[in-house]
């Protein structure tokens, strides 16, 4: 099948001429309603137009909400939109485009037999009343108030998952009593464990100078003490490839730098050359902690972890395993050939 065939490919100047400017407001529409950005394309643009019942030349006006399955809307898209289809498309339409619109309320599922089986091939989907006459206001002088009159009685989707994700999020408590939270998703169920479990066992009473929250949006730095670091001699390039946890223990002067591995890899050689060139200007002794869920995860990185270096597994959270061979916790002095 070409490219040209599998549905979403290419943007609008793909489409025929006389459609493109069609879809390009069925898009203002979308972004005007807060749709995140996944739901921000072409094929979602489609979609809209189809349930609408639009056609090229029409203005908004003249739409109406038809009952459609996911089998029609990809015939009109077909025919009317002159995109073609492959026919494993039917799942992206539903998972990534239909689902979202019924999520926000835009379109109703089944308006004429709510009881219809969840997986039944005669489901249908129709734009909601209230929808279809915010659409029919678009491109004249009532389209803003209606806007604002309609997005006053419903939340965005951008807003329902944004509050959903406010719940996911993992807290987790320093020892003085301090809590933040960390987006789900990444590592950082991991990196809770490590602030709430490994800490209080193996620096006791320490401070949490860095974190980095993976899930977050370009992976970027949740907490970080820039004031502490520099105090030691660290000035950290957030943009870097830095550790995801720092403490630091003032009562031994040692700065334990941990990685939390859940996917990436552990403190093997090149990554423990890394670290001790980034923080060459400590002034506290360096520890290097590589920290995973289980002794499970471990077996899989086991052969690829440095020698004096420390692994700490979330389920053994008493024994720290020591890959160093002449002394048990701590800092060591780096005595390495070129």
């Amino acid at each position: 099948m070409s490219q040209r065939a599998r549905l979403g490919a290419g943007g609008i100047e793909s489409l025929p001429p006389e459609v493109q400017p069609l879809c390009e407001e069925a898009l203002a529409i979308i972004r005007a309603l807060g749709f995140p950005k996944p739901q921000q394309n072409v094929r979602s643009a489609l979609t809209l137009m189809a349930l609408a019942a639009m056609r090229p030349g029409l203005s908004w006006q003249a739409a109406s909400n038809p009952p459609m399955g996911i089998r029609s809307i990809l015939d009109v898209m077909r025919t009317t939109y002159e995109r073609p289809y492959a026919e494993n498309s039917r799942e992206t339409v539903r998972r990534q485009t239909i689902h979202q619109f019924w999520e926000a309320h835009l379109i109703l599922k089944n308006p004429d037999n709510p009881k219809r089986p969840p997986n039944s091939g005669d489901t249908v989907y129709q734009l909601d009343a209230d929808a279809l006459n915010l659409l029919r206001s678009f491109g004249t002088v009532e389209w803003e108030s209606t806007l604002a009159v309609y997005l006053s009685t419903r939340d965005t989707l951008a807003e329902r998952y944004a509050r959903l994700r406010d719940l996911e999020r993992i807290p987790v408590v320093f020892n003085d009593g301090v809590t933040v939270s960390l987006t789900p998703g990444g590592q950082n169920v991991l990196v809770r464990d490590i602030i709430e479990e490994f800490c209080p066992r193996f620096t006791p009473g320490a401070s949490v100078l860095y974190i980095g929250d993976t899930g977050g949006p370009g992976g970027k730095s949740l907490y970080h003490d820039a004031a502490a670091l520099a105090a030691l001699g660290v000035r950290l390039d957030v943009h870097g490839k830095l550790p995801d946890v720092i403490v630091y223990d003032a009562a031994r002067n040692w700065l334990v730098l941990i990685e939390a591995v859940t996917s990436h890899g552990p403190v093997d050689g090149k990554r423990h050359d890394e670290l001790a060139h980034l923080f060459s200007g400590s002034a506290a002794g360096l520890v290097f902690v590589t920290a995973f869920l289980s002794r499970k995860a471990l077996r899989e990185y086991v052969h690829l972890i440095d020698w004096e270096t420390e692994v700490w597994t979330a389920d053994a959270k008493d024994h720290l395993i020591h890959f160093n061979g002449d002394r048990f916790f701590g800092p060591h002095e780096r005595n390495r050939e070129d």
